[in-house]
């Protein structure tokens, strides 16, 4: 049984051995008939010889100047210069987005626009000062005219603090010409002046303060208080447009990175195809190969030509994401040059911690910021519709100095005595009926009835004057003149503020609840973020154990080839096996730290990771 077994195992041992030599024959087989074929081609002739050999070598520089324009042909970008290339870090792609990007420009203004509102709500308590000079004549028929000029100023303020309202007046006013029928010249006709002019100054304030509605809140400073809350909600909008756009530059940019290295993985594996077929052309030439060979290779050639063209294809895609995100003029002359990223591809092994991402997306997120806000404009909303619904009480009070003077006449001394009938016949009814009382009493006998005196004061020094006279006057002991009083309103029933109420409360539970819907929005967002990074991260180590075997696999296939045991189909396979699993490992890569700036995005921690200071709006208190 043993020497049947030791018989057995020799003639397998010399089967393999004369197997191995038959494989190891026909391999050498077309390098052992290159002397037959050179013996056959010189039996022609040698002019003959001599032209295939030329046109042969003229067929292969044909092919591989085709080849070659090809290749260059596979590299060009339309609208771009290869040549002239823009280094660029991801840090600098930031920058220069922060700078230039529209989306952004379009959230700035609107903070800015915002701004404005504020202070244009701000400018109800400016101080406004007022003056009015007017001049008027005034004439009748059968009477001299009358002038008249008045000086009016007043300075209104609206009180922030309590809602009062403050109103200062000063009047100046000068009337001439004086009549007897003038109220002016029948008040100072018992001071004995004959004052053509009188000047009269008026100088006080008037103050008005809601004790019970309007007091806390009116609204004027409801709308202010609302405006500061829709600042920071712009705010808000505008850094999570900032957020957003450092997201696509950062993904962009990764997108830019990862289609050059795979253009360069395609163009390297187009390399090799160009490097076999020079290798068949050889052959071919040598005569140690059939010319059916080549067509295989070209074939194989153009479908790798293809993955080239289409790999610049998404170079040219990526490159022009990334210019859109970051130029601000669509003739800046970046346009034209070739963006050339600096920054490799991060790997960290470090792990995600759930709980704090989603507590840093809780904090930080603007859209919860800006639903914060909201709710906080409810309770604006619903603090002054309360206040609404409350009865009014107003404090009014007013202070005031009022001066006179007489001035343009002549004045009586004092002491002196006139007659109480005075004129003439023609002038005064009275004297015309004591004329004719005395005519009679003479004609009776009696004696004449002589008119009354009176005594004149005089005008008091104080009262002669013009307008700077009349100004002094204004602060003399019996000026003053102040009133004050209350004005009280009680709605009956007040529907309009009960209803402004109710609704601002219904948008209290809505806020509420599109709060709670975004927190979930957020806490969903977050874990798929997380689960993303943790699944690109495993993907970057499957991708490179993936990577090296398939290396390993086509230096051994490489090897198989070179001693006749493997075919082209089959080499090619190899390589088209390892490019594919170079780009896996490329895009895994890519895809981690595109994963890694989107957890950024959506926990909003794009600025401190990136150090990015951005300046909160002016509040203008």
């Amino acid at each position: 049984m043993k020497i049947i077994r030791l018989f057995a195992f020799c003639g397998s041992f010399f089967a393999f051995l004369f197997s191995f030599h038959t494989i190891e024959v026909s391999a050498q087989t077309p390098k052992n008939l290159v002397p037959k074929i050179a013996e056959n081609m010189v039996e022609k002739k040698e002019e003959v010889a001599t032209s295939d050999d030329k046109k042969s070598s003229e067929n292969i520089e044909k092919t591989n100047n085709t080849y070659s324009n090809d290749y260059l042909n596979a590299l060009t970008r339309v609208g771009v210069q290869t040549g002239q290339t823009l280094p660029l870090s991801l840090n600098e792609a930031i920058r220069k987005a922060l700078e230039n990007n529209n989306d952004i420009e379009v959230a700035r203004t609107d903070v800015r626009f915002q701004e404005t509102q504020l202070r244009s709500l701000l400018g109800t308590y400016d101080p406004v000062f007022s003056v009015t000079p007017t001049f008027s004549r005034s004439t009748s028929t059968g009477s001299n005219g009358s002038n008249d000029f008045r000086l009016n100023a007043g300075f209104d303020k609206f009180i922030e603090r309590g809602g009062g309202r403050i109103n200062s007046f000063f009047n100046n006013s000068q009337t001439g010409r004086n009549s007897q029928n003038n109220t002016s010249f029948n008040q100072t006709s018992a001071f004995g002046s004959s004052s053509s002019t009188t000047y009269i100054s008026n100088l006080g304030v008037n103050y008005t303060q809601p004790l019970f509605r309007d007091f806390r809140i009116d609204n004027t400073r409801r709308q202010i208080k609302i405006q500061r809350k829709r600042l920071q909600q712009s705010d808000a909008d505008f850094r999570r447009q900032t957020i957003e756009v450092i997201g696509q530059v950062q993904r962009s940019y990764w997108d830019l990175v990862f289609s050059l290295r795979d253009q360069q993985n395609r163009l390297a594996n187009l390399n090799l195809a160009r490097e076999n077929l020079r290798q068949v052309e050889a052959k071919i030439t040598a005569g140690v190969a059939a010319p059916l060979a080549r067509a295989e290779i070209a074939t194989e050639l153009a479908n790798r030509e293809s993955d080239v063209l289409l790999a610049t294809q998404q170079v040219s895609i990526t490159e022009n994401t990334l210019k859109t995100l970051l130029l601000r003029d669509t003739n800046a002359p970046e346009w034209t040059q070739s963006l050339v990223p600096t920054d490799k591809p991060v790997y960290s092994d470090d792990p995600i911690i759930v709980e704090d991402a989603i507590k840093d997306a809780v904090d930080n997120r603007p859209e919860l910021s800006r639903l914060r806000l909201e709710r906080e404009i409810n309770a604006i909303d619903i603090d002054y519709f309360k206040n609404q619904t409350k009865p009014r009480i107003d404090l009014n009070s007013t202070f005031s100095l009022g001066g006179l003077s007489l001035g343009g006449g002549q004045t009586v001394p004092a002491g002196t005595t006139i007659p109480l009938i005075s004129g003439t016949q023609n002038t005064n009814a009275d004297v015309l009926l004591l004329s004719g009382l005395n005519e009679t009493r003479r004609q009776i006998g009696l004696s004449e009835i002589t008119p009354s005196q009176i005594a004149v004061q005089g005008l008091p020094d104080y009262l002669n004057g013009g307008t700077s006279q009349s100004l002094r006057n204004l602060f003399r002991t019996d000026a003053p003149s102040y009133s004050v009083g209350v004005t009280i309103q009680f709605p009956f029933r007040n529907r309009t503020a009960e209803a402004n109420l109710a609704g601002a409360r219904i948008q209290q539970e809505q806020v509420a609840a599109q709060t709670r819907r975004q927190e979930q929005t957020v806490i969903g967002e977050v874990r798929n973020a997380v689960q993303a990074v943790e699944t690109s991260r495993l993907r970057v180590l499957t991708a490179r154990r993936a990577r090296a075997n398939a290396e390993i696999q086509l230096e051994g296939e490489r090897k198989l080839f070179e001693v006749g045991r493997s075919t082209t189909f089959l080499l090619f396979q190899r390589e088209n096996a390892l490019t594919n699993a170079r780009n896996s490992e490329i895009r895994a890569e890519t895809d981690y730290n595109k994963s890694l700036s989107d957890l950024q995005r959506t926990t909003s921690t794009t600025f401190r990771l990136n150090n990015i200071e951005v300046e909160s709006p002016k509040n203008d208190k």
